[in-house]
């Protein structure tokens, strides 16, 4: 373990490798679904192909990252950080009632090792779409491909530990955490006899308050942390003043280095607080939704990749994003137009929050 110098930390929201990214890749499970109205996983695989082109499958395991691997193997980050949004298993069963059930091959594993992948994010609302035997395969799976896991575990106790990864610029500890907002139904929430995700009662200071001291009673003099939250719903720039309260009484309590929300499909807008960033909706960085119509005004098309360094004191030095598109199931750099239309839609939301964002390089730039 290194000295605690200035940390870059690669962040991400939601990555999704179900349905069409699953049966574009080189393994794959059975392809029926659940869904109301599409049984098929390769129908979201052929959409794809009609908006887009042909999507050349099966892919390699690096393909889905696409121009972004590049981007990752100059800004070196010490600590790659995604929510995973997809259960890695094979069981055949799905949640009863859920509706939409996102699993890929436990293969597919080897998407997140080709990124380097440190941590992924478990507490969120489709890790346990094909029940409790999928999510104990998804953590077999994780754990025995290297990859940390984070919000999500055999017990509650399991699911409220940290990740912990040792860089060269010191420990990193990854604290995961999820709402009923956000789709998670109550049954999901671990207990001391249950497996599942770290879900909390609800939007409150007294929670705040005790995700804070948990976070305390874990963190020790040096480390930087990353609180994750998956909070809200899919669409809408707005940041609730609950989120708000709730980021900067973490950040205020010395618990958050940086709060990595999401849910979102889209990017929100960011605040520093205290000298400590919060992204209220990350967006989603990977997924199969290409062709699907609705919300075309939020640009579903479009991601962010941030990268964040952080001081050896834990507050913000710079962030900055890579605008990116997805096509044909892979990432790619966005248009000038597209960059254009990020810049000012992520200054109109962040305005409120004391921040903006200015094109430079090949990205974007977080002034605050």
């Amino acid at each position: 373990m290194g000295d605690a110098g200035p940390m870059r930390l690669f962040l991400a929201g939601d990555v999704m490798l179900g349905r069409g990214v699953d049966q574009a890749l080189c393994h794959s499970v059975e392809p029926g679904l659940f869904e109301p109205y599409v049984r098929d996983a390769r129908d979201y695989l052929g959409l794809a192909e009609r908006v887009n082109g042909p999507v050349g499958a099966p892919l390699a395991p690096e393909a889905p990252w696409g121009a972004l691997l590049e981007a990752l193997a100059r800004w070196a980050p010490h600590a790659r950080v995604v929510n995973l949004e997809t259960a890695l298993t094979t069981h055949p069963d799905p949640w009863p009632g859920k509706g939409i059930h996102y699993r890929a091959h436990p293969g597919n594993v080897e998407v997140l090792t080709r990124a380097a992948v440190d941590v992924a994010v478990l507490a969120n609302n489709h890790v346990l779409d094909w029940g409790r035997p999928g999510l104990g395969e998804t953590l077999a799976t994780l754990r025995a491909a290297g990859v940390a896991v984070a919000g999500a575990g055999r017990d509650d106790r399991e699911a409220a530990a940290p990740a912990v990864v040792d860089t060269a610029a010191g420990r990193l500890l990854v604290l995961a955490a999820c709402f009923g907002d956000a789709g998670v139904p109550e049954a999901w929430g671990a207990t001391a006899t249950r497996s599942g995700v770290w879900r909390l009662g609800g939007p409150s200071l007294a929670g705040a308050d005790a995700l804070a001291a948990h976070v305390l009673a874990h963190r020790r003099t040096g480390d930087r942390v990353v609180v994750s939250l998956h909070w809200g719903p899919n669409w809408g720039y707005e940041a609730p003043a609950w989120q708000r309260t709730f980021a900067r009484r973490l950040v205020a309590a010395g618990a958050a280095d940086l709060v990595h929300g999401h849910s979102s499909h889209h990017p929100k807008g960011l605040e520093v607080h205290e000298g400590h960033a919060i992204l209220y909706g990350a967006g989603d960085l990977l997924n199969d939704y290409e062709g699907i119509e609705g919300h075309e005004r939020y640009r579903p098309d479009l991601a962010l990749a941030y990268l964040v360094t952080m001081g050896g004191d834990g507050r913000l030095a710079s962030l900055r994003m890579l605008p990116l598109r997805r096509r044909r199931l892979r990432l790619e750099p966005a248009s000038a137009e597209a960059v254009r239309w990020l810049t000012a839609t992520l200054s109109r939301a962040g305005a409120g929050l004391g921040t903006r964002v200015e094109a430079r390089g090949d990205g974007l730039a977080l002034h605050w």
